[in-house]
């Protein structure tokens, strides 16, 4: 049921999540969080500031009632889930500037000051690396 993924910085996008809050698909037939994945992983792919930030997928991250939901992770640092998304390349660059910031950081701590626009308002949880807990 787990498949092993490289341990560094990353975005865990839930390829199942719906396209929006009264939608789980596009025109198209296509989920939300498959056309999220896809905008993440060709940004990560063709931008040098994200060539440290992996995109990793997976079914369901159990935030359902938050369509277009990531986690977004690095090792020893805090974690946070973001949902709420349009799976659009803007929030894909959002989601990846954050990551970044987040992947630079000492401990997954991003000055509100830094956060990109496209974030604000989607922070779901947070969640301390194992082993810890925040202050």
């Amino acid at each position: 049921m787990l498949t092993r993924v490289a341990d560094g910085p990353a975005v865990v996008v839930c390829n199942t999540c719906r396209h929006s809050a009264a939608s789980p698909t596009d025109a198209a037939g296509v989920r939300g969080g498959a056309r999220l994945a896809e905008a993440l992983r060709r940004l990560a792919e063709t931008e040098p500031a994200y060539a440290g930030i992996a995109v990793q997928d997976m079914p369901c991250l159990f935030a359902c009632g938050d369509h277009c939901t990531v986690h977004i992770r690095a090792p020893g640092r805090i974690g946070y889930v973001l949902g709420r998304f349009a799976p659009t390349e803007d929030a894909a660059r959002a989601i990846l500037d954050y990551a970044a910031a987040h992947a630079a950081s000492a401990e997954g701590k991003v000055p509100y000051r830094d956060w990109p626009e496209g974030v604000k308002g989607h922070f779901i949880v947070r969640m301390p690396p194992a082993g810890y807990i925040a202050d």
